[in-house]
């Protein structure tokens, strides 16, 4: 375990202390595209994280490679090595595309050869554990495509909850978190050397996203662009497909009978085919619902919208802080949630406590739709947010009296005082329904995400 903290540590550090130069970067280089239609920030800002990230992917792999324990990983598998060369494929295909937008088939058609590399190199899905029926081989040609199928699903799933600021490197440290436990228990507790390489990938990833996040936290100073979800989201996949498909289910010799009933048996504890769904499960439901969505309204599944998950959190009503938070939550209860009951399957403690986490979640998110009444006694000690109509509009409209602007005719031509912002109407976001926030109108910004 320590060896993998100081690999995690080392990859966060580096991440860190380069991202603020990669950041000087990619200013002198422009990458600093100009604001769209479907973008929350309001100010350019740099992209190109990802040179960070990757950087730090490459010092955790050195480390790791110089370590007593860790250095068994490189001697008896080929999968770092497959890793490194399919991350740096995709990770140059990212650059490219953060300075020069380069088209959404030339970068699914890199995507998918990146997973060939891999693949080439060993990373691939041997054999499928079914429930009812045992192991099933898989020939290359079948390994192969669904191999590619997963790497390509996790690039654009995590390339399309990038959209605000730090969501995505926030919600798959999360799902890596969750995923270097499930590792770590099957390499260490049962003894299977062939979960080694997916544990320290995840390490790895943690450390990425870790070293990242002070500098993507809302107000964002930099972007990962596409060079940095695509490379987090491929890192993602290859520690699920070498645990997925390269590990055998026999091997963890929990029940005692025939394969298939321990195949069976051991499905909450392995997740073969859903691991990678379940592990980022909202970035998921939001790729399937925005294939969903354009395909119905006849655009291409690639034409970027505002209708993403997070964009509907802000259309609700919520600040950007709390939509990030919103999802951070949901993706901490999917990702741990399965990992619980993998652990003990038979307890319904953790069902129960999902069930429960579940409500919550609910609530929070339709929290702007309720408008709460307070009494009118306890309306001095509260936000405004809480206060009836009535009192607002008096507290609002008394100094506009006393200065006389409302006794101005109008056919003058004087400009006449703006009717209260109260919160819970159609159309004001969290942040802003507390009324006008004139320091935030100096600085000439009020969001820096995408």
């Amino acid at each position: 375990m320590r060896e993998y903290l100081l690999t995690l540590c080392v990859t966060a550090a580096v991440t860190y202390l380069l991202t603020g130069p990669v950041r000087k970067f990619a200013i002198v280089a422009g990458a600093m595209p100009e604001i769209r239609a479907r973008d929350v920030h309001r100010e350019p800002t740099p992209r190109l994280g990802g040179i960070a990230m990757f950087f730090g992917l490459c010092a955790g792999l050195l480390v790791a490679d110089h370590l007593t324990n860790l250095n068994e990983v490189f001697e008896k598998s080929n999968e770092p090595r497959a890793l490194l060369s399919g991350a740096a494929l995709i990770w140059l295909i990212g650059v490219l595309d953060d300075k020069f937008e380069i088209d959404a088939l030339i970068k699914l058609g890199g995507q998918m050869i990146a997973a060939g590399v891999m693949v080439m190199q060993g990373l691939t899905i041997l054999w499928l554990p079914i429930p009812g029926v045992g192991n099933v081989a898989l020939t290359q040609w079948q390994g192969t495509l669904l191999t590619v199928a997963l790497v390509v699903i996790t690039i654009n799933a995590v390339n399309f909850v990038d959209g605000l600021d730090g969501l995505a490197s926030g919600m798959v440290c999360i799902a890596a978190a969750a995923f270097f436990l499930y590792a770590y228990r099957i390499w260490y507790s049962y003894g299977v050397e062939a979960a080694a390489p997916a544990t320290l990938f995840s390490a790895i990833l943690m450390g990425m996203c870790i070293g990242f996040l002070p500098h993507n936290m809302h107000p964002a100073r930099i972007f990962m662009g596409d060079s940095g979800s695509m490379l987090i989201g491929l890192v993602l996949a290859a520690g699920a497909i070498s645990i997925t498909g390269q590990v055998d289910p026999d091997a963890l010799k929990l029940f005692v009978g025939s394969e298939k009933a321990a195949v069976h048996q051991t499905v909450p504890v392995y997740i073969p085919l859903l691991l990678p769904l379940t592990i980022i499960a909202v970035p998921t439901a939001d790729l399937v619902l925005a294939i969903v969505r354009r395909t119905w309204r006849g655009q291409s599944p690639f034409a970027a919208d505002r209708g993403h998950l997070h964009h509907r959190l802000l259309e609700i009503g919520h600040s950007h802080s709390r939509a990030v938070l919103i999802m951070y939550f949901w993706s901490a209860l999917i990702a741990f949630g399965a990992l619980a009951y993998s652990v003990n399957s038979a307890s319904m403690w953790i069902v129960l406590g999902i069930v429960i986490l579940s409500a919550i979640g609910l609530v929070l998110l339709l929290l702007p739709r309720f408008t709460p009444r307070a009494p009118r006694w306890a309306e001095a000690f509260l936000p405004p947010r809480y206060r009836r109509r009535r009192a607002l509009a008096r507290a609002a409209s008394a100094p506009v009296q006393e200065a006389g602007v409302g006794a101005v005719d109008e056919s003058e031509g004087a400009p006449q005082p703006c009717p209260p912002v109260v919160a819970g109407v159609a159309g004001v976001n969290g942040a802003t329904a507390l009324g006008a926030r004139p320091h935030l109108l100096d600085r000439g910004k009020a969001g820096t995400s995408r």
